[in-house]
């Protein structure tokens, strides 16, 4: 007997007439937590599983979130050779990224038992994006565990289409939106924000995040129904390693002199950390001086938390500091910009280049400028397409002054590289106007806060710096808030010490018209409307600042691309002609690139070839575009050409009189006299003059040499003076004649120009 389990199910209407459906107890029982998501006919797997215990040594929260969109879910196969889903894509990467940011704050202090997440796209449709399905899914699977996760948090997108904000736009309104902004919190905060605009408001920005919170809640609420209907769980029980207060004032009272002068010198980064590593060691050695003596390990005194301790106090001191004189660790007010330094053209033989340097942090960038073979191919369950602009960016251990070994992309690398690339494709110009693909290397040499907005602002320049037609520069700058639930200060431009022991990263990019792109990850509660516009409202003053100083060194793009970049021309060919151009095998254009030094790339694109040609010379482009036009062009009865003798046979001979176009000069078009043999007037290889005489309803050609010799007067020796007898077609056999195709006549003329 078939009896299919009951499952507890919610559904959530989140905006009016968009819903959201949960369903437990079904699938994957023996996960901590299992939860599938359901939007339209887009289905995730959503489950949570928490380890009892805690590793030994474990000195970090353990969280990992896996979003994985498996091919079959849309009815797919991974393209390739092997059929397998293999390393997870950037999609997948970020998908990931933006559930754990907006998690990973809702854990308690010290806690440090392993948590994972894992995400399957089961079910995709062609109107919905499963990424923040999974986050909500995640949510409500993590509520199930017992955990002690303070949620739960949802996830949505907005999306502005005809001017009208959309929560959870589908995939094709989305292509029309001037917004994709992705946003998760609690129903009291939100927690996480990232997405990309077309040059927004302030003003936009802040109604379009109070517009994705008010869905939130609903969502959020839906989930504690779901888990009410469901059982609650018994709450985990687990320890944590928070410090204790008396530690905490152990170690101030050992350390507080020493670390409010240290925070109060010249800052340099390098010396800063050296300063707070020599306290460190000092409180160590105050507290700690026999580490293995019994009565220290009844006190749970161990160096770790005695070093963990004198971070708390430094954090405090910082942010004392910040709220009560609006003096930060490098002296700056809380509106400050560090110094900024550029410089364009640093690297002679790449197309563009600049070097960006604001305060410790230094990115320089590169361009390369390619053809349509050089975009990157996207295929996802949910996207297929080729981008024709991707920025890359990368993080190395000496930019922080660090060994370790070198790897590949790490995900913190893919989602800042992202998020540059965002900021800028807003002011890319369109493909018809500068039809190049073009790959943006941001290369991080000194990192102090915000590498990923000196990246943008980079970029910027090196782009400029290689003739992209930019519509307008962009620029980027990261926000920090210190409050203590009084006392609020917004700052600009922070450093990687007030990241870290802040309680705001808000990076925003845009142009002096609008916000192109932005990322916020909030450690407190909410953020009030007025805090809110006060940050981007800051943020728009610094970013008018650092414009000004970009403009000052290169105001616009180059009026010409780098003479090592490949020169790019477009024409446009009837569809019909494209299997001309590319011929047999690729045989023809594959000869055209050979011999004209160029790269040729063919599309078709709503019933027109586009042709677009690249050469690093104008001679070699102009030369293989006079080839296509050969091609391409009609071939008209009475014009002449100059041809080339392809093949020879017994009733004539065939003649390219264009590229990939040929024509029959039959025997009899040969000369006015009686031709025994084609082979006495030419051979493979000869150049021939000849005109079109005739184009037949199959499209064959008919040619004729005899407008180009002299007409033999009438009665004149040679002069065929009766009627011939009748031409068969196209190698048809003669009833007469030695050749099959021999045009004997009754003149006595049997000469005729013979072979020297």
């Amino acid at each position: 007997m078939n009896n299919i389990p009951e499952a507890v199910t919610q559904e959530i209407e989140y905006a009016p007439g968009k819903s959201i459906q949960l369903e437990t107890g079904r699938l994957a029982k023996q996960a901590g937590g299992s939860v599938v998501a359901r939007m339209g006919d887009t289905m995730v797997l959503c489950t949570a599983t928490v380890s009892g215990s805690v590793r030994e040594g474990q000195s970090f929260f353990p969280l990992t979130v896996d979003y994985r969109e498996k091919y079959s879910a849309g009815g797919k196969i991974p393209g390739g050779f092997i059929k397998r889903e293999g390393r997870p894509t950037d999609k997948e990467i970020l998908s990931s990224r933006l559930i754990d940011r907006a998690i990973r704050p809702l854990f308690p202090e010290g806690f440090f038992n392993e948590v994972q997440i894992i995400l399957y796209v089961i079910s995709a449709d062609d109107r919905y994006d499963a990424d923040t399905l999974a986050g909500v899914g995640a949510s409500a699977a993590l509520m199930l565990t017992g955990a002690p996760f303070q949620g739960p948090i949802a996830e949505v997108r907005i999306g502005r289409i005809d001017g009208k904000f959309v929560v959870n736009p589908t995939i094709q309104e989305l292509q029309n939106s001037d917004f994709n902004l992705v946003l998760g919190g609690t129903e009291d905060a939100v927690t996480m924000v990232e997405g990309e605009m077309l040059e927004v408001s302030e003003d936009d920005m802040v109604e379009a995040i109070e517009i994705g919170h008010a869905a939130v809640r609903e969502l959020c609420a839906g989930q504690r129904a779901l888990v009410e209907a469901f059982g609650t769980p018994s709450p985990m029980q687990y320890t944590t390693t928070a410090l204790t207060d008396d530690l905490v004032s152990r170690v101030r009272e050992s350390i507080q002199k020493r670390m409010y002068d240290h925070i109060r010198r010249e800052y340099v980064k390098q010396d800063f950390y050296s300063g707070i590593e020599d306290i460190a060691n000092e409180a160590v050695g105050a507290l700690l001086p026999d580490p293995d003596a019994a009565e220290m390990l009844v006190e749970g005194l161990t160096e770790s938390r005695v070093r963990s301790a004198v971070s708390t106090v430094e954090r405090e001191l910082m942010r004392e500091m910040i709220l009560s004189e609006e003096r930060r660790l490098d002296g700056r007010g809380v509106k400050d910009i560090r110094s900024i330094w550029c410089q364009v053209g640093y690297l002679p033989r790449v197309h563009g280049s600049a070097v960006f340097t604001r305060g410790e942090t230094q990115v320089l960038a590169s361009v390369t400028l390619g053809t349509a073979r050089d975009v990157q191919s996207v295929d996802q369950i949910f996207e297929t397409r080729d981008k024709r602009f991707y920025l890359h960016y990368d993080f190395p251990p000496f930019s922080t002054g660090e060994v370790k070994f070198l790897r590949g992309a790490s995900r913190r690398e893919i989602g800042h590289g992202y998020l540059a690339e965002r900021a800028l494709s807003a002011v890319l110009p369109e493909a018809d106007a500068f039809p190049y693909t073009i790959r943006l290397n941001g290369d991080v040499l000194e990192s102090n806060g915000s590498s990923s907005m000196a990246t943008v602002c980079a970029g910027t320049l090196a782009l400029m710096d290689a003739g992209v037609p930019l519509k307008k520069p962009v620029a980027g700058i990261a926000m920090g808030l210190i409050t203590d639930g009084t006392r609020t200060k917004v700052l600009s431009d922070i450093l990687g010490t007030e990241d870290h022991l802040g309680d705001m990263d808000f990076k925003v990019t845009g142009t002096r018209d609008g916000i192109t792109a932005c990322q916020m990850d909030n450690k407190v509660g909410g953020l009030s409307r007025e805090v809110l516009k006060q940050a981007l409202g800051q943020a728009r003053e610094g970013r008018m600042h650092i414009l000004d100083i970009m403009e000052e060194t290169l105001a616009e793009p180059r009026s010409d691309l780098s003479p090592y970049a490949p020169r790019l021309t477009q024409i446009t060919v009837d569809s019909d002609f494209i299997g001309a151009i590319i011929g047999p095998g690729g045989k023809v254009v594959q000869a055209l690139q050979r011999e004209t030094n160029t790269t040729i790339v063919i599309e078709e694109k709503e019933g027109l070839g586009y042709v677009t040609i690249a050469a690093t010379n104008q001679d070699d482009a102009r030369t293989a575009i006079d080839r296509i036009k050969q091609i391409v062009a009609k071939p008209e009865v009475g014009e002449d050409y100059e041809g080339t003798v392809r093949s020879i046979q017994p009733f004539g001979a065939i003649i390219e009189i264009l590229p990939g176009k040929e024509g029959l000069l039959h025997i009899s078009e040969l000369d006015y006299g009686y031709v025994e043999k084609v082979e006495d007037y030419m051979q493979v290889g000869d150049k021939v003059k000849v005109q079109l005489i005739d184009v037949r309803e199959d499209g064959k050609l008919r040619l004729s040499r005899k407008p180009f010799l002299p007409k033999p007067e009438p009665g004149a020796e040679g002069e065929e003076e009766r009627p011939r007898r009748r031409e068969g077609g196209d190698g048809e056999r003669r009833s007469s004649g030695r050749h099959g195709g021999g045009n004997r006549s009754g003149g006595g003329y049997r000469g005729g120009p013979r072979r020297s």
